[in-house]
Parts: C-alpha cells; structure tokens; sequence
C-alpha cells in the first residue's frame, strides 16, 4: 500500500521539476519578456509560485545582470517577493496615484510597463546629500509624461524610480530613523507596498537632484520605501537651444532590454522592450 502511494507520487514530483524547467527555457527563448511572464503569474497558484521562486529572479539577472549582481553583493539568494518586486521596478513606470503634501496633479497618472529604462548607479549619487555619500542607489531616468500632464507652464511631467543597495544598512536610513522622520499615512511604495518616507519632508533632496532630472529645483518629490525602493515625479524644464545639456560619463547603466556587449571601455549597448 505505502509502495503504490510512493512510486504513484514520484511522476508528480518528476512532472513539477519538468514544467518548472520547461518554463525556464520557454523564457530564454524570448529573452525573459516581462509582459509574457505577467500573464504565466496569473495563471494558476503554482505558475504563481513558479514566478516567485523562479523566474522574477532570472529575468531580473538575464536583464541586468551586473546590476542585480551588485545590488545583492554577487548572491542570488532572496525571497520571490523581493524579486518580484525588483522586477516590477526595472520595467513598470508606476505613475502617481495621488498627490502628495508637497506635489500637486490634477488627476492620477496610471502606471505603465515602460519601452525603454535605463538605471545609473552615477545619476544615484545626485540624490544624496553629503550625511549619505557612501550609499549605493540606482536611479531610472525620468519616464516624460507629456505637457498634457504638466503644470500650467508647460512643464512636462517625469516619473522616475531607482534601488538602494543594502538599505537597511545605509546612511540614509539610519538617519532617517534617528531623526525619527514619519512615514507618510497615504502613500506605499507602489512596488513592495511597504510604508514610504518622504524625502522632502525629511529635507533630504539635493540640488543635483533637480539639475539631474532637468528640473527646478523644488519642483520635485520622490519617496523611499522601508525595503529601499525608490519613486518619485518632477516638473520637466523644456529643453533650450542654448541651455546647458547635463552628460553622464557613468559606464553603469542599464535599460530594461536586452543587454549587448559593448566596447572595450566597459560601455554597454542596451535595447528597448518592443
């Protein structure tokens, strides 16, 4: 009786362990399109749980592999959630869901999968000031929203994200939690869901931030979760003839394509999704 029930339960172990591979090479052979892996998410609780344990973390290393590599410090270890949430970051342009104390819309942003983002471990550093210099953060170019959406200027408005390498271990927190900054009641990270601070209310906004983004200074706003991600929106200056264009000499830079070797200075060749 215990026999029949072992040898009957070893097909089932032996399929589960064949679909899961099978799905990996599917995913490899359309180089990890985030949009396909969404809908395999929502097909049943075990693709789900496929997803989590799996896949969320292939595509985010097959995408970006030496920026995931140092963002966990060269392991792969961590749970799918945190994956999950990496990937929906690397590729989602969240919008703005509502407005905040500091930063006004007239109506919600939807969020959108963006065609092209590229992330800088450089442009990072022009969001710290100097208390948090020795933090690592990753930051998208602004996603450019449109006059449409912008202020009665006609400012365009721009949606930008990032990650922090070891968080819980940074500068900034640390000094957000030793002033004891609130978090914001309304607002959650709109990647992780976790609790938000806001770094303007926490005075931590540099200038460079502004010139980084192509904005005035004040004219913007971003939040960091308590898991380190990052979300902001901004009013886009109009580009002038004659102003001063701001270059980025970083070799650090992805966008969330397909990743190509580049030359031998360690630039890279990124595709957009199409």
């Amino acid at each position: 009786m215990n026999n029949n029930k072992t040898r009957s339960s070893r097909p089932d172990d032996d399929s589960g362990f064949s679909n899961e591979r099978v799905l990996m090479l599917v995913f490899e052979s359309i180089n990890w399109d985030p949009h396909a892996l969404c809908l395999t998410a929502c097909v049943s609780r075990k693709h789900r749980a496929v997803a989590n344990r799996i896949l969320w973390r292939d595509l985010c290393v097959s995408r970006a592999p030496r920026m995931v590599s140092a963002l966990v410090n060269g392991t792969q270890n961590g749970r799918g959630g945190e994956w999950h949430a990496l990937a929906k970051l690397l590729f989602f342009c969240c919008g703005s869901a509502m407005p905040s104390q500091h930063f006004k819309l007239e109506s919600p942003l939807p969020g959108h999968f963006a065609k092209a983002s590229r992330f800088s471990k450089t442009s990072g550093q022009s969001f710290l000031r100097k208390r948090c210099e020795g933090d690592v953060l990753y930051v998208s170019d602004p996603c450019e929203h449109g006059v449409e959406a912008g202020n009665n200027n006609g400012d365009g408005l721009g949606v930008f994200r990032g990650v922090f390498k070891g968080f819980h271990k940074s500068r900034t927190r640390d000094w957000l939690i030793k002033r004891r900054v609130d978090l914001e009641e309304r607002i959650r990270c709109p990647y992780c869901s976790a609790p938000v601070w806001s770094m303007t209310r926490a005075g931590l906004v540099p200038m460079s931030a502004s010139k980084r983004l192509g904005s005035h200074h004040g004219g913007l706003e971003y939040f960091v979760c308590v898991n380190g991600h990052l979300h902001g929106i901004c009013w886009l200056v109009p580009l002038s003839s004659d102003g001063d264009d701001i270059t980025d000499d970083d070799n650090d830079e992805y966008r969330s394509g397909t990743l190509e070797k580049g030359n031998s200075s360690g630039e890279v060749v990124l595709i957009a999704i199409q």
